[in-house]
């Protein structure tokens, strides 16, 4: 299942929109997009929302019609996640999974905390940048339960079925062996992303682990 984009606008307007399609139409990476790739081998697909090492913060748009995927903006203003040292942007390919939702009705067993009302995120750990709306296959690693402002954000480590670890890679103890340091500073970089806009640090449940 083959996906391509189609952008709208320039990038850093308030009008810049980026669309995904399937066989030249317009398909919403929120609805139509499949969850699974390979249901039978575990591999699931993703929506690339902020490619590595860039800054602006672009999600899928759950109120537009097809679900395009746009720059969030706070008080008319287009938002950009802040460096934090020694971190540059974000450090890996960051979206979505397709058909998920996190619910804001329901308070998690074990996080005792509500949902952040959008679908689950994805740092996805491959070398190859990918870019926005790009939908990638995935083989989910791990995942870091993130209480962001009281809400439950759970953020699924995965990498590209392509990448030359992918092979070798089944569980977060993997990500450690072949990556040594990307989980400390991924634990980090969500921690203190926030800190340069004035807001407190974020916590994980689970200890962070």
């Amino acid at each position: 299942m083959s996906f391509t984009t189609r952008a709208v606008g320039q990038p850093n307007t308030l009008d810049y929109r980026v669309f995904v399609e399937k066989d030249g139409k317009i398909v919403s990476p929120f609805h139509d997009i499949p969850l699974f790739a390979d249901e039978a081998n575990g591999i699931y697909n993703m929506v690339v929302e902020i490619p590595r090492w860039t800054n602006a913060k672009m999600e899928i748009s759950k109120e537009d019609p097809l679900n395009p995927i746009k720059q969030d903006t706070k008080k008319g203003k287009l938002r950009y996640v802040r460096n934090a040292f020694p971190h540059h942007g974000y450090i890996w390919n960051y979206g979505a999974l397709p058909q998920t939702w996190e619910d804001p009705n329901q308070t998690n067993s074990d996080t005792k905390c509500v949902g952040d009302n959008d679908p689950i995120d994805v740092c996805e750990i491959g070398e190859a940048i990918g870019h926005v709306g790009q939908v990638k296959q995935v083989k989910i690693l791990g995942v870091m339960a993130l209480i962001d402002e009281g809400e439950t954000d759970w953020k699924v480590l995965a990498i590209d079925v392509n990448d030359p670890l992918a092979a070798k890679m089944n569980d977060v103890e993997d990500i450690e062996r072949y990556m040594p340091g990307l989980l400390h500073a991924t634990n980090e970089w969500f921690r203190i992303y926030k800190i340069p806009d004035g807001k407190p640090e974020n916590q994980f449940a689970f200890g962070g682990e």
